[in-house]
């Protein structure tokens, strides 16, 4: 698909209303507190207002003429607001708060403010887009509440294009490689892969193991952006 049929697609995504707010939501915030926790924690790391992932984004856009890239990332990251915006109604109907401050979404805004290249900008959205499938499927399970899986399950709709999208557009950038530099490409790419499974681990794990209970399984996932950056390239 070319980023003007990505961006179509994202214009007509976002009217999509696919959430029963009449649903009563049934967690409890102090029988489920690392659950919620953890809920905080991926909701305020969803409410990044992506201004330096446009700014890479409108860098790559210009080089490669093709400012259509740009309007789809901008759809892309209003995407990603909405799916903030509904855990955090979700907070508010069971009287959690949305956090202001979590360490390891505080880290990793640090580390991206300094990277400037929509290449490396694309493969960390891969690999934060394939945790968030796989966490979103395990917490509509884990929580066993019909209007939290109701959220999870329009993120998770969501998601699976997203990837497609981040994929095919990395593919194009890989393709002008020869194979020499590819495979230290996938070298340095499984490192950094393997570092966010590690940090995702550390703060979520207790949600992934309600489904899935060993870190190796995870890395050994045919989605995995691993995987999937080889398959394509």
């Amino acid at each position: 698909m070319t980023s003007r049929d990505w961006y179509r697609y994202l214009t007509e995504n976002l009217k999509e209303q696919r959430i029963d707010w009449g649903l009563t939501p049934i967690l409890d915030r102090k029988k489920d507190r690392k659950l919620v926790r953890s809920l905080q924690a991926w909701q305020k790391g969803e409410t990044s207002d992506g201004r330096r992932l446009l700014r890479a984004a409108g860098k790559f856009a210009r080089m490669r003429q093709d400012p259509d890239y740009l309007s789809a990332i901008t759809l892309f990251i209003q995407v990603e607001q909405k799916h903030g915006e509904n855990l955090g109604k979700y907070l508010d109907k069971i009287g959690a708060d949305r956090i202001r401050f979590d360490l390891g979404d505080w880290l990793f805004r640090r580390v991206r403010y300094f990277n400037t290249s929509m290449e490396l900008w694309t493969v960390t959205v891969i690999a934060v887009e394939n945790f968030a499938e796989m966490y979103y499927a395990r917490l509509a399970k884990a929580a066993n509440c019909p209007l939290l899986s109701n959220i999870c399950h329009d993120i998770l709709t969501d998601e699976a294009p997203h990837l497609r999208f981040q994929s095919e557009r990395l593919h194009a950038i890989l393709a002008e490689r020869s194979s020499e530099t590819l495979h230290l490409t996938f070298f340095f790419y499984s490192l950094l892969f393997a570092t966010i499974t590690v940090a995702v681990w550390i703060g979520h794990g207790h949600v992934f193991r309600k489904r899935r209970p060993r870190l190796r399984s995870i890395l050994e996932d045919r989605r995995t952006p691993v995987f999937l950056i080889a398959h394509r390239a």
